[in-house]
Order: structure tokens, then C-alpha cells, then sequence
């Protein structure tokens, strides 16, 4: 065989072979033994074996054969992977269509069609296609940056390397497919025998079972065990985005990719009820495992006019089932102080297997609580793994009281400090009002070297508590004036450790804005309203001289938020520990320098698709040049520059009378 009959027989080779793989692993309909599947095979290894500059990464022979990794690189998801707020009663979901309603300004008794999806238990990932060849993926991570794993992916014979065309859906030029990988139940018994045969730990859930194979360094272990996906979602699209839900699931199967056949479109809130009633009673009849169902809204104009608020998408909700439950006892019932000062209470129990993971704490949240809940020390109590994740006290058990049980009495002061508390007004939570607290310093100190603010490696709760014993330390600032002498001080604690660990704090103070605002330990601040903040702002300064007004008209931010913000930086030892932070020459900024501009001080907001840039490049480029940027329309908006297939936010921005811009006017704009 020549070179070029090789190459015309190894892409019909190649078409085969993908297209059985799709009929098997996505619509489980094979057409040939596996035999004959085996012998296609062979054929395409010879072929690649005699002409080894044939092999393409798209090849079904590279799904497996990956060098294992030392660790895996980090991915930045052009568009970040949101969670979902949860609803755990029939009465929270209808109140979430009521709030979809009202945003939307629709009468109370209109229907608005949702897509309900069941909430598979597994790990969420993240497919780029570019031009229909799958190029990378990632898990979620925190949702803005994930771990690659895109060698371990390509193991999973359920995701093409290739889309089929279709020409009622093209596909984009790049595309982001969200999904999530999981394992069945016959395929964790299986790999947990093999494990006891080797003497190994066995896996105690389907979800701990895929995440860990799904993150092996070796893609042959990963390739071993027989994960499959259902993609639900997308992510960036560069190219002809989508007009419903709906339409976005068929495309995805027309493009052969595996969609979980037990979606449904529901005309109103009622059908969704209906259905999660309907899933409910298969849930334990399903090879896989699964904690709840999704539901969004399935016009895509909508959704986009209900936008985001923090972490969450306002046009989605996670509806929870009641978690599996065990019956044990409260052996006692302590107070923990967090970084911000409340007081939580934290059941100790007989320790009891919930679900394969053995339980013995949980946290009872605050003293409304556990008065609501009627709980004492000593009582029977049902206890789940809310979200099958979270220890969670669903109630104890009257008829088992003895009368030797003892009521729970929040303590009227600090456990740690012996200082005041106090419980303000509307609030749940009881609070330690001492600043200097023992407590909320180690807490804050904690939250500041943790992985995802500051990242100091070697500082964990054990060195942090010693420093403050030793009054080496009294804010996270103080951690950039140790020496490898003070860290010689602490218990085990030798020349090298205290020497890398000084480089490790040192190293910090190259950080990013985002990682220093949310290691600031700003209440409601998490690390994607953090995000928000320093692209919104693009320094610190900046953002600390911001008012309350300013930072609740960002998308993203609502006025709980802003207040806690505005707050925090008001607040005089909070501006000593960051005058001291910058001291030590941390003071990272997004931007260099701000040009002056037309835009220079005007709320800007980008829609529809730009031909010469992505959208998040487009803002970037409008805050260097004095913009603010937003996420949605309104009376404060001064520009709206709309690309092309604009949808609900140029109608808005034409009844409202906002400018609006081309593209080309935009960049004129600039130029001049």
C-alpha cells in the first residue's frame, strides 16, 4: 500500500469507526459485533503502524496512550462554570417561577417554559471544539479556572473527537460544552471487587468513584474504568449561538454528542413539578446516581435578560431530593467562632454511616436553629448528607427522649475571648463583637493563605495557630514580616521547612487582584464576586473608595453585597491591615494606566457577537480606556454596543433611548 492509498483508506477508516462509536456509546444501537468493530481496528493501527505521519490527535487510536502526567495544568474556562442555587421544597420552586415572572415583568399567571434535566452525581466538565475537533477539557475548578485533563477525557468513548455536520445546526467555529462525567453502578462493583482483591480502598460513592478516576495522572487508569458523560450545556460559543434550551440539546445530538434522553420540555412550573414527581420514582431504578433535578428557563432571550446575581444564574435552580437518612445521638453540642465572628453551633454525634461516608459532626447553624428544630443534647436525632454531600440534623426523635436530654443555651459570651456578643436585629446569627478576637484572627489568617486566595503553600491551621500563640502574628499582613528565625520557634519546624516556607510567603506576594480580594475575607465576597470586582474595578484602590450605589449597579452584585463591601473598607483596621499588606508590596492591578476616552467614566455594555474580539476582550478594552462595564440594561447605561444577532438587551437599550454603537463605531470611537 502507498503513501497516498494509505491515507484515503485510513480517513474512510476513521469516519467508520467514529460513527460506530457513536451508535454504541451514545445511542447504544450497534450495527456490527464486536468482532467485526475489533477487526476495523486492527486494520486502522496497521495502517498507522507503516505510516506513522499519518496519526492525527483526532485519530480513535489516540483516545489512550498519553504520557502520564507529573500534575496537571491549569485551564481558564473562557466563560466561567456557574453553580445553582437549590430549591428542597415544592413551595421554593414556585416561588422561583414567581421571581422569573416579575423580573420579567409577566403576569403572575402566565407560563413560562422551562427544561427540566435530571442532576446527575458525578464530576462537571468542560469540551472545547474548535472547527468540530475536540482540542481540550477541563473539570470545573472554581469555575473560572479548572485542572486539564484533557487525556483522561479523550479515554471516555462517549465524547467524539470529531462532530458530525449537520446542516440544520452548523457548528461554531469554537464552542464550550458543559457536561458531566459519571459511573454507573455496575461499573463501580466491579472496579471495588478488584480493589479488595488487591488489598485496596474501595470507593465509597459513584461520585468519589468518577472524580478519581477521572483525575488519574495515568490516562490508562483513567481509560480502565468505564466512565461515560451527558453534556447539557454550553459555555463560550465563537459562531451561531442558540434561540431556546432546547434547540441547544438538539443540536448537541445531532452533532453526535450524548445528551441525557430524559430531558423534557415543560410548558409551565406544574409540568416541571410533574416531572421531578415522575423522576423521583425511577431515581433508584437508574444505573446511575442522581441528587436532584435542574431547571431553566428555555428561552435563551430570557435568560439572558435575567443575567447572573454572584456565583449563580437567576434563570436556573436545582431542585434537591430529601438526602438518605440514619438515625444517631447527639453526644454534645459545642460553639465554633468563625472568621467573621458567628457563633456556630456544632452537634457531636455517635459517629454513623450516611450514604458510605461515616459522620460524627455536624453543624446546626445558629440557635434559631435548633430551638426551630427542637434539639437537644442527648436526643435520637435523623440526620443526611444534605445535597448527599453536608452532614445536616433533619429532627430528632420525640418518642426515644428519656428526659435526661439538656437544652442548648447559646453562651452570652465569646468561647475563645470571653468577649461580648451580640445578636442584631433580623439577623440569625450571633456574633462575637471583639475584633481582636483569637478566633476570628485565626480564621481570617486561614482563609488568607488558603489555596484559593493567597496560595502560601506550608501555612496551614497548625503553623497559623502557633504564630498567633506566640504573638508572632495578628493579621494576615503580619505573615510578610516573619523571618526563618521565627518559624525555627515553632514545633517541628526545621532549617529547610522554615526556609520554604518564607520563599512560599514571599512567592505569594505575586499574586492576582482577584486572589487578593477574596482572601481580604470580605463577608458575601467569594471568589467569583471577587472576580467580578477586580474586572469591574481593575485595582484595589479603586475598588475601596467605590460607593454602595456604584458597586450595586454591577451585574452581579446585589445590595446585601455592596453594603457588606462598603462596609469592610470602611472599617478602620481593615484599612491599617491593607495599608500594612501593601507595605509589604502586594498591590496587584488589572490595568496599567486608563486612557482618556469618550467612554471615560461611561457604563458600557457589550451584546452579540464581535468579529474582532470575544466579549470579555472588548470589555477589557473598554476599562483601560475609562469605561465601566455591565451585564445588563438599564437607565444608568450610557452605551450599548451591540455585534451581530443582538438580542433582548438591544431592544431594551432602544426603549430605554440608550446609545447605541456598532462595533466598527465603537473602535472608531477609540481610534479618534
Amino acid at each position: 500500500m502507498n503513501l497516498q492509498s494509505a491515507q484515503k483508506r485510513l480517513e474512510e477508516l476513521k469516519l467508520e469507526i467514529n460513527e460506530h462509536n457513536y451508535r454504541y456509546y451514545v445511542l447504544n444501537q450497534p450495527i456490527i459485533s464486536d468482532a467485526q468493530y475489533d477487526l476495523l481496528m486492527r486494520e486502522l493501527i496497521d495502517i498507522e503502524t507503516s505510516f506513522p505521519n499519518l496519526i492525527t490527535t483526532d485519530s480513535p487510536t489516540q483516545r489512550v496512550g498519553a504520557t502520564p502526567l507529573t500534575a496537571f495544568d491549569t485551564y481558564s474556562h473562557r466563560q466561567p462554570m456557574l453553580s445553582l442555587s437549590n430549591a428542597v421544597t415544592i413551595e421554593e420552586l414556585s416561588a422561583f417561577d414567581q421571581r422569573i415572572k416579575r423580573m420579567l415583568n409577566k403576569p403572575i399567571d402566565s407560563n413560562i417554559e422551562y427544561i427540566a434535566e435530571l442532576k446527575i452525581d458525578g464530576l462537571a466538565v468542560s469540551l472545547t471544539y474548535i472547527d468540530g475537533k475536540f482540542v481540550s477539557g477541563a473539570t470545573r475548578g472554581d469555575g473560572a479556572t479548572g485542572e486539564d485533563i484533557t487525556s483522561n477525557l479523550k479515554t471516555i468513548k462517549s465524547i467524539p473527537m470529531i462532530l458530525r455536520e449537520n446542516s440544520q445546526y452548523p457548528i461554531p467555529h469554537l464552542i464550550e460544552i458543559r457536561g458531566e462525567v459519571f459511573m454507573t453502578h455496575d461499573e463501580l462493583r466491579r472496579i471495588n471487587a478488584e480493589r479488595i482483591d488487591k488489598n485496596e480502598q474501595t470507593f465509597a460513592n459513584l461520585r468519589n468513584a468518577a472524580a478519581g478516576s477521572l483525575r488519574q495522572l495515568d490516562p490508562t487508569i483513567t481509560a480502565s474504568r468505564k466512565l461515560d458523560v451527558f453534556l447539557y450545556a454550553s459555555g463560550y460559543i465563537d459562531g451561531e449561538g442558540f434561540d431556546t434550551h432546547l434547540h441547544m440539546l438538539d443540536a448537541f445530538k445531532s452533532w453526535g454528542l450524548k445528551v441525557n434522553p430524559r430531558s423534557q420540555l415543560c410548558q409551565n412550573i406544574g409540568g416541571v413539578k410533574v416531572y421531578i414527581e415522575s423522576a423521583g420514582n425511577v431515581r433508584n431504578n437508574l444505573s446511575y446516581d442522581i441528587d436532584g433535578v435542574v431547571v431553566k428557563v428555555n428561552s435563551i432571550d430570557m435568560q439572558e435578560q435575567l443575567g447572573y446575581v454572584a456565583r449563580s444564574p437567576r434563570w436556573a435552580i436545582a431542585f434537591k431530593y430529601p438526602a438518605m437518612q440514619e438515625t444517631t445521638v447527639i453526644k454534645d453540642i459545642i460553639v465554633q467562632v468563625g472568621r467573621t465572628g458567628a457563633l456556630t453551633p456544632v452537634a457531636i454525634m455517635e459517629p454513623v454511616v450516611v450514604g458510605g461516608v461515616t459522620v460524627s459532626r455536624a453543624t446546626l447553624h445558629n440557635e434559631d436553629e435548633i430551638i426551630r428544630k427542637d434539639i437537644c443534647i442527648g436526643d435520637t436525632v435523623v440526620i443526611q448528607r444534605a445535597g448527599d454531600v453536608i452532614p445536616e440534623v433533619v429532627q430528632p426523635i420525640l418518642e426515644k427522649r428519656t428526659g435526661q436530654e439538656i437544652e442548648f443555651v447559646m453562651p452570652d459570651e465569646c468561647p475563645v475571648c470571653s468577649g461580648a456578643v451580640e445578636k442584631p436585629e433580623g439577623e440569625a446569627v450571633t456574633r462575637c463583637v471583639n475584633i481582636a478576637c483569637p478566633a476570628q484572627t485565626l480564621g481570617r489568617i486561614i482563609h488568607f493563605a488558603s489555596r484559593n486566595a493567597m496560595n502560601i503553600e506550608g501555612v496551614g491551621p497548625a503553623q497559623i495557630e502557633q504564630l498567633i500563640n506566640r504573638n508572632l502574628i495578628h493579621d494576615p499582613a503580619d505573615l510578610y514580616t516573619l523571618k526563618i528565625e521565627d518559624m525555627l520557634r515553632l514545633d517541628r519546624m526545621g532549617d529547610k521547612l522554615a526556609s520554604n516556607i518564607i520563599s512560599a510567603i514571599n512567592k505569594s506576594k505575586n499574586t492576582t487582584l482577584p486572589r487578593l480580594i477574596y482572601g481580604l475575607g470580605i463577608r458575601h465576597v467569594g471568589e467569583h464576586v471577587a472576580r467580578i470586582l477586580a474586572n469591574h474595578y481593575g485595582s484595589l484602590d479603586a475598588l475601596m473608595v467605590s460607593t454602595e450605589e456604584e458597586l450595586s449597579m454591577i451585574d452581579g452584585i446585589g445590595p446585601i453585597i455592596a453594603k457588606s463591601i462598603k462596609m469592610f473598607f470602611e472599617d478602620e483596621h481593615n484599612k491599617h491591615v491593607i495599608s500594612k499588606i501593601k507595605n509589604a508590596g502586594i498591590n496587584p492591578q488589572l490595568t496599567v494606566s486608563v486612557k482618556e476616552s469618550p467612554f471615560t467614566g461611561k457604563t458600557v455594555v457589550f451584546t452579540g457577537t464581535l468579529k474582532s474580539l470575544t466579549r470579555e476582550e472588548a470589555e477589557a478594552k473598554a476599562r483601560l480606556f475609562g469605561a465601566k462595564t455591565a451585564g445588563s440594561v438599564s437607565r444608568n447605561t450610557d452605551y450599548v454596543i451591540a455585534g451581530e444577532k443582538a438580542g433582548s438587551k438591544l431592544n431594551k437599550a432602544r426603549q430605554l433611548g440608550v446609545n447605541v454603537l456598532t462595533e466598527d463605531e465603537f473602535f472608531n470611537l477609540l481610534n479618534e
